[in-house]
């Protein structure tokens, strides 16, 4: 990192808003901005939105000249190629054609003249984690972020797993029941984030108040229309069912972690993401449940840690620290 150009940007794509943010060293966001990744068919219409937008924060803010790079966070991000690929959500136009592979990084670069680092959504908050949060100075962990799906970045050695393409590291699509598993968005069937994902907390409540005859708070609401929060509200008010909702939760999420740590041997194991927000409901019955299926070899080695990055900021920070190793 060159010392007359202390700042990076961080831009997080999603199918329907892009943030981004100016950073410094310490992962302080000087300034930011959003927006909407959906309004835009055309490619080229959103790139230069986002370059506009961009370039009137860093003038804004008197850095010109002042940004070593620039990293992204997307859906289906290959670090490796700097391409987005094939990502369900962003559906973006070029001379009448449907973009499939997209040559993002390699479109910023041109566009601004500076590095530009790209990779999934998962693994910027990993290096994220790494650079600002609970994980400095940690060689070995694993992020677990709970939202709507449940996304994963690996690090062993300091270094993030990208495996041979660039798309290593799918935690959340490890199966973890092979017979009668709950089908998941990406096609398989038992997958870990079909079960502990908010929507598969959702889904686990659904399943008990359609084959349980036990009063629940939760029979108030429509049965299509109840969410992790309606969960998370009547668990807090002393529902039995909720609570056993999170029981559940815990205990898939505890079996899967003795998998991972068997597998890297993590220092710790971050988890990030709305679902947390659950505390102890969750937390409990994912320790008692690692220390009932973990090798006693790894026994007490490993940390399961909240995140330190603020919610509202991370997936910016996240992506803001692959800028300092943009090329």
């Amino acid at each position: 990192m060159a010392l007359d150009k202390p700042y990076v940007v961080g831009i997080d794509i999603g199918g329907t808003n892009t943030t981004f943010g100016i950073v410094d060293t310490r992962g302080t966001i000087l300034a930011g901005g959003a927006i909407k990744t959906s309004k835009h068919v055309e490619f080229d219409e959103y790139i230069g939105q986002l370059y506009n937008e961009i370039t009137r924060i860093v003038e804004q803010e008197n850095l010109v000249g002042q940004i070593a790079g620039i990293g992204v966070g997307a859906p289906n991000a290959n670090y490796y190629t700097g391409n987005i690929e094939y990502a369900p959500n962003l559906y973006w136009m070029k001379d009448g054609k449907r973009l499939e592979i997209i040559p993002f990084a390699e479109t910023l670069r041109e566009k601004f003249g500076i590095p530009v680092a790209i990779t999934n959504d998962a693994n910027a908050a990993a290096i994220g984690e790494m650079t600002y949060g609970a994980a400095r100075g940690m060689k070995d962990f694993i992020m677990i972020t709970l939202g709507t799906g449940v996304g994963s970045g690996i690090v062993i050695n300091g270094q993030v797993v990208y495996g041979h393409d660039g798309f290593a590291g799918e935690l959340g699509h490890v199966i973890m029941r092979r017979n009668n598993g709950r089908l998941c968005g990406c096609g398989r069937s038992g997958c870990l984030e079909a079960y502990a994902s908010a929507t598969g907390v959702a889904r686990t409540a659904r399943e008990y108040l359609e084959t349980r005859k036990d009063d629940s708070l939760l029979r108030n609401l429509p049965l299509d229309e109840i969410t992790s929060k309606d969960v998370y509200d009547a668990a807090i008010a002393g529902d039995q069912l909720a609570r056993e909702v999170y029981e559940f939760t815990g205990n898939m999420l505890g079996e899967a972690f003795a998998d991972f740590i068997a597998f890297s041997s993590p220092k710790a194991i971050i988890l990030f993401g709305g679902l947390t927000k659950s505390g102890e409901l969750l937390m409990r019955p994912i320790r008692e449940s690692l220390e009932r299926n973990i090798l006693p070899i790894f026994r007490g080695k490993t940390s399961i840690l909240l995140s330190e990055l603020k919610e509202g900021d991370a997936a910016v920070l996240g992506a803001s620290a692959l800028g300092w190793e943009a090329k």
